[in-house]
């Protein structure tokens, strides 16, 4: 049986119909915001009788064509005529809506496709968008989507509060295991949001992976071509954080990963020995179209997913830093990232400098995966009970 979304539910349930009926509404969209049968959020919500008063994009922009990191400005839907206003432009303020751009709307609509990493930013688009619309008095209705990567395993030590940014607004381990609604309602309770609500999945189960749901995949950015990245990318995107190229310009980004400079034989078994099971790491080739080392011949890596329910992303990439901080070109990113200029972007990515100071200093495997196990740990039991892991 395929998962139900939010939005089908839209489409296919009276009851949860009215939340949008006859309501002037605002809506938060990529292009992976379909049903099954690939109908856009847009023409759904107004199927079902509500009138889009403006539409809004997340990072890459409403119509998903902006590369990372590039400021994405308003336009207009050629179709309808409504507006579309950019949720990610230079600065941090720009990732909010602007209370005039809420004024005269009865609710606003967010469905957006997540991919399970807390440094995707789509989740947290939604959160600025909930502290807004409390502000404003306007209702927040989160359409909930599956996480590809399932909701049993957690990765990747949550933040300490100090690295909060925009890839993690909230405490979360790295592969958190939640959906979009589930971040959203739990900032919501945290926070005092009174004016969410999140439209349930029907059939979604936490065992599940995206294949089991029979739902199409539909890229939600432009380096998420597939769900085989998605499954890679709670390791892959540490890469953002030196200057190794992550894949950018090649058709496999963030499981191709490589520099001119790199021993792809030396790398690919060091992953084999110290990141643990379920993948292959296959020393190749590749030449960048563009991004870092555009247009360079690079050794490189791929990552052959054999087992999803064994492997381990972020342990496997952390050894992969391992080994390439041995070279004396490998350096850390110090370029702002992400709005944030006094933080290196490897801090913010695992949540904690220790992590980077343990790879300078040569610290085991081990070691490395020690460091913030207690919040960890802390995050395990509490979600557990909350989102009814038993």
């Amino acid at each position: 049986m395929t998962v139900r979304t939010g939005l089908a539910r839209v489409a296919q349930d009276s009851e949860v119909n009215k939340l949008v009926r006859g309501r002037r509404v605002g809506l938060v969209a990529h292009p992976a915001s379909v049903t099954d049968r690939f109908a856009h959020a847009k023409d759904v919500l107004e199927a079902a009788g509500a009138k889009i008063a403006a539409l809004f994009g997340p990072e890459h922009g409403y119509g998903g064509e902006a590369q990372d990191m590039i400021g994405v400005g308003d336009a207009k839907d050629p179709a309808s005529g409504a507006p579309i206003r950019s949720l990610y432009g230079a600065t941090f303020e720009s990732l909010s809506p602007e209370a005039a751009w809420l004024e005269g709307l009865d609710a606003l609509v967010v469905d957006l496709q997540d991919v399970g990493s807390r440094y995707y930013t789509f989740v947290w688009t939604a959160v600025l968008c909930a502290r807004v619309c409390q502000r404003a008095g306007v209702e927040l209705i989160v359409l909930d989507r599956p996480n590809p990567l399932g909701g049993e395993l957690v990765e990747g030590a949550p933040q300490i509060d100090a690295l909060r940014s925009f890839v993690g607004l909230r405490s979360v381990p790295v592969r958190h295991g939640l959906t979009i609604g589930e971040t959203v309602a739990d900032a919501a309770r945290a926070e005092g949001l009174d004016c969410v609500r999140v439209v349930e999945m029907q059939g979604w189960t936490r065992e599940m992976r995206f294949e089991d749901t029979a739902l199409p995949w539909v890229l939600p950015s432009p380096n998420m071509p597939t769900v085989d990245t998605a499954r890679v990318y709670p390791g892959g995107c540490l890469l953002e954080g030196t200057n190794a190229s992550e894949g950018r310009g090649t058709t496999r980004p963030f499981e191709l990963f490589g520099a001119p400079w790199l021993d792809a034989h030396a790398l690919a078994d060091a992953m084999m020995r110290d990141g643990g099971d379920g993948f292959v790491a296959r020393p190749t080739t590749v030449q960048p179209t563009f991004h870092k080392w555009a247009k360079q011949v690079l050794g490189a890596v791929q990552v052959h997913v054999t087992d999803a329910r064994a492997f381990r992303p972020y342990r496997a990439y952390v050894a992969a830093l391992r080994e390439m901080k041995k070279h004396p070109q490998f350096q850390w990113r110090t370029e702002k990232y992400e709005f944030v200029d006094h933080v290196p972007a490897i801090d913010l990515l695992t949540g904690d400098g220790g992590v980077r100071e343990a790879i300078d200093q040569g610290a085991t495997i081990h070691e490395i995966m020690e460091i913030g196990r207690e919040r960890l740990d802390a995050w395990d039991a509490r979600s557990r009970w909350i989102y009814g892991r038993r």
